[in-house]
């Protein structure tokens, strides 16, 4: 099965040493607009072709499947290009600048009969999906609220990012709502269905900045801190609250409360706590045994990439549809709610979604 992969970067750090776990995944070209940076993962990773321009690279090779991982306004775009050209296409999260666009991907996708995928990878975690096997059971009871805090200092320093970095701009899709709210909001809605109403606002902390090199003034424009409330369709209520702006990096935490259960998840999710009927907590952490494949970077996203793309391959290969993972429609949905919670900060109301 032949692979194409616009974007290097996160390539190079997660989707190049996941392939190397594929069964019968080849990938042949590589694109960016940072030619070096394509070069350098083609030269680590033994990938023939090399390219600038990622139209060309659609052009020049009959490519099975395309990985894409670069700016969100960018998505749209390649999406639609990989699609036209008979590729299978798995696109990095958020989907789309909006819901206008994703809806557009997913319909050329289904036309097209190709299979689409998100890359909301902790689907594929075993912690994650060991919370959704207890929701789904009944072992927490009725889940009654859930808390979601990831709290980081990334971007805290002013002088901490280079002038036109893309995740800081909000015309390029930046943002942390898409970077990581769009995670948090595919888990809720993969653990407690569809969400009905959104309350939320995005916020820009630290617009003014400097460039680390240069010493350039610059504006950052997209949110470094989003909070939102959901409400789902089944009554259950979600707190989100995501900074990338605080002195200390605190990580990630999530709670889910139910009637005759509790989880707490942190530890980047690594331990995963659960008490029964008010009892103490034991750990039920579950491993994943992708964390100890060679070449295979460490950290929570770059292991659990590797059953994505194992099944993104099978599913391509068999001809069948994804039995795990996120779709374009997924991709849709979440849109969706991102779009709401922008409407809301910007109108200071609840915004209630379409059934």
């Amino acid at each position: 099965m032949k692979f194409g992969i616009i974007g290097a970067s996160f390539a190079r750090k997660a989707y190049l040493p996941a392939l190397a776990h594929v069964d019968g995944a080849e990938v042949v070209a590589i694109s960016s607009g940072r030619i070096d940076s394509a070069r350098s993962a083609a030269e680590a990773f033994g990938i023939p072709h090399v390219h600038d321009d990622w139209e060309d690279m659609l052009g020049s090779h009959a490519l099975d499947a395309v990985l894409i991982a670069t700016p969100t306004d960018l998505h749209a775009p390649m999406v639609l290009r990989a699609i036209e050209s008979g590729a299978h296409v798995l696109c990095e999260k958020p989907m789309a600048m909006d819901a206008v666009e994703a809806q557009t991907m997913l319909r050329a996708a289904e036309t097209a009969r190709r299979l689409h995928m998100i890359d909301h990878e902790l689907r594929f975690n075993p912690n994650h999906m060991r919370i959704a096997e207890l929701i789904g059971d009944g072992s927490l009871g009725d889940i009654r609220h859930v808390n979601i805090a990831n709290i980081g200092s990334a971007w805290s320093d002013p002088a901490g990012r280079s002038a036109g970095d893309w995740w800081s701009l909000d015309q390029r899709g930046g943002g942390r709502l898409g970077a990581n709210g769009s995670h948090q909001v595919d888990l809720l809605r993969w653990w407690l269905g569809p969400v009905k109403s959104v309350s939320g606002q995005v916020a820009t902390c630290v617009a003014d900045r400097t460039d680390p090199e240069t010493g350039t003034p610059w504006t950052a424009t997209a949110d470094d801190l989003t909070r939102f409330s959901l409400e789902t369709t089944g009554g259950v209520l979600a707190d989100v609250f995501i900074s990338a702006v605080a002195a200390t990096n605190m990580g990630n935490i999530t709670q889910i409360f139910g009637s005759r259960g509790t989880i707490e998840l942190g530890e980047g999710g690594d331990r995963l706590r659960l008490s029964r009927d008010g009892g103490a907590f034991e750990d039920i952490s579950v491993a994943d045994p992708a964390a100890t494949l060679p070449g295979v970077n460490g950290g929570i996203w770059n292991v659990s990439v590797v059953s994505a793309l194992r099944e993104f391959a099978a599913a391509a290969r068999e001809g069948r549809a994804l039995r795990r993972g996120a779709t374009f429609h997924d991709g849709l949905a979440n849109q969706r709610v991102l779009d709401a919670v922008r409407l809301s900060s910007r109108d200071r109301r609840w915004i209630d979604l379409d059934p």
